[in-house]
């Protein structure tokens, strides 16, 4: 797919600072996740099964969003009301980050996108790849620890929408949990000090 029509997409670019994670210290992150070449394998097929499904999933998600004033006030200027552009340039970035996370080698490149990822949820760069001023200058990590929960059940009845069975759709969805929470966690690293990540 052609990233280059998504606003402030930089996976690969020389925008992207290194993720200040060691390859070492990554890899033992993917153990303690118990990440495995057939999880791999079962992400390159959810992929295959979101591919024409990513807008129907962020449907769901900005639902949820919507639906809570609480999440809602991230993408909301100072007057209260939701910025509809913001909310737009996010959605095809996190459309993207759907199929990102499926397609991923979990290798440098997609570590160091990760840590820009995190920092963009931060005092340091929310707001900033799309010029905007929002009701708050950091998404708190609370939220995104939280969040693991919906973009995880929520993913499921998509993954079974394409006549796997059980068994796939059971290893497709255990891999994406396990992925979301790598992802998170590595997010976390722009919340942390050094010394404590």
């Amino acid at each position: 797919m052609d990233t280059s029509s998504i606003p402030g997409y930089t996976k690969g670019t020389a925008e992207v600072e290194a993720s200040p994670l060691s390859d070492a210290d990554f890899e033992l992150l993917k153990k303690t996740i118990l990440l495995s070449q057939d999880d791999i394998d079962h992400l390159r097929l959810a992929g295959e099964v979101l591919d024409d499904q990513v807008e129907a999933v962020l449907d769901v998600w900005y639902g949820f969003v919507g639906s809570h004033p609480h999440l809602l006030k991230y993408f909301s200027g100072g007057d209260g009301q939701p910025n509809v552009a913001y909310l737009g340039a996010v959605r095809k970035r996190f459309g993207q980050w759907i199929r990102d996370l499926c397609a991923a080698r979990y290798d440098r490149v997609w570590l160091d996108y990760q840590h820009e990822l995190g920092l963009r949820h931060t005092r340091l760069k929310k707001n900033k790849t799309d010029g905007v001023r929002s009701a708050s200058d950091v998404i708190h990590f609370r939220y995104l620890v939280a969040f693991i929960v919906p973009l995880t059940v929520t993913i499921r009845p998509f993954l079974a929408r394409k006549g796997h069975g059980a068994e796939v759709v059971d290893k497709m969805y255990h891999a994406w949990f396990k992925v979301l929470t790598l992802t998170v966690a590595l997010w976390g690293q722009a919340f942390v000090p050094a010394e404590d990540f």
